[in-house]
């Protein structure tokens, strides 16, 4: 009997004391519901990065990494063969060097065309000055033949001199006449239809006007191999940046997790040739609606890591409804969820200290 009433009252105590504990445990929040609400947990993931040649296809000559190697950004990954993208390369530079002294030619005539243009000028100026010189001097010897005919006819008429005196007179008259005339004619050639104003240096003269606008003409010529070299130039931009898309490097630190192309394989344009593990690490939390309000996009927030409790400092890159299996379902009419979850994506700076695949918890505010 004594067994029975000991046994019975260790049970009644026993009964006590769980009770005392689950009320303990209900108010000082380390229940299981408190604590899933208080501290969120997720897998550490790193982003992924599919590596491929831009634009651009061939053999692969070199494979310059291994997997699980350690990249920094930069580094050489792949080669593809560059053999045909060289010689085109020399073909085009051999033009553009051909061009280029075509264009150097043809401004160096312009220029000596614009000089031939500016001494012609020059020269017919002085050609007409000689020649206006030259008119003047017929016209002085015309109006002294002229003068001494008439003053001949008035002797002839009095029988002071003889037929003959008169006769040479009229001749020489003639000859002066045909001469100013003669003079006359050869200014108006190198004047060719310009109005005479007196100036000779101001004057514009058509053949020199057209010997500047042959060599202008010629300036168009040079626009235009000026236009075709730059195109060329443009083209030889393209085929050197072709050449840099044929070496892969890594686009920033991270880690070789797969290769995809081996050496030797012909590679087609944007095909993956490798599968890059980046040094951006995070990892995802699912939070009620009452808790979310708490939080913006932005924040920083301190994440501790399940083994070793190591601390890393990380910052809310998202903060977005999340899928339905993660809605806190209760019973309720149609199913519909009594709580509305908000997937949280954090993401934390690197150190040595953590790797992806770890459990990154987060205590709740």
């Amino acid at each position: 009997m004594d067994k029975k009433l000991r046994a019975k009252k260790f049970g009644m105590i026993f009964a006590v004391v769980m009770v005392v504990t689950g009320l303990l445990l209900m108010y000082t929040g380390n229940d299981a519901l408190v604590l899933a609400t208080e501290k969120k947990e997720g897998i550490l993931t790193a982003e992924q990065i599919k590596l491929s040649f831009e634009n651009v296809g061939g053999r692969m000559v070199k494979e310059c990494v291994k997997e699980a190697d350690q990249v920094k950004k930069g580094d050489v990954l792949m080669v593809l063969d560059s053999t045909d993208v060289d010689l085109s390369i020399a073909k085009l530079e051999a033009q553009i060097a051909q061009m280029k002294s075509q264009i150097k030619s043809a401004g160096g005539g312009v220029n000596i065309a614009m000089s031939q243009a500016d001494t012609n000028e020059q020269q017919s100026f002085r050609q007409i000055d000689q020649q206006k010189a030259a008119v003047d001097a017929a016209e002085a010897n015309y109006n002294n033949a002229s003068l001494d005919y008439n003053r001949k006819v008035q002797l002839f008429e009095v029988g002071a001199i003889s037929k003959a005196d008169l006769d040479a007179a009229q001749t020489s008259l003639q000859v002066n006449t045909a001469n100013v005339a003669q003079q006359k004619q050869l200014l108006s050639k190198l004047l060719a239809g310009t109005s005479d104003n007196g100036d000779t240096d101001s004057l514009n003269l058509p053949t020199i006007a057209l010997e500047r606008q042959t060599a202008a003409n010629k300036l168009n010529d040079v626009e235009a191999l000026n236009q075709q070299l730059k195109g060329l130039e443009v083209q030889l931009k393209e085929l050197k940046v072709k050449k840099e898309r044929l070496t892969l490097r890594a686009p920033e630190d991270g880690k070789i997790i797969k290769i995809l192309a081996k050496e030797g394989e012909m590679i087609a344009q944007n095909t993956p040739v490798l599968l890059m593990e980046s040094n951006r690490y995070y990892f995802d939390i699912y939070v009620s609606e009452e808790k979310v309000d708490k939080y913006k996009e932005g924040d920083e927030i301190e994440a501790i890591s399940v083994a070793g409790k190591k601390k890393v400092k990380g910052t809310i890159r998202l903060l977005t409804q999340a899928p339905g299996f993660a809605d806190l379902r209760m019973t309720r009419e149609k199913g519909q969820a009594d709580l509305t979850s908000f997937q949280m994506r954090i993401y934390l700076e690197p150190t040595e200290e953590i790797l992806p695949g770890m459990t990154m918890g987060v205590k709740m505010r």
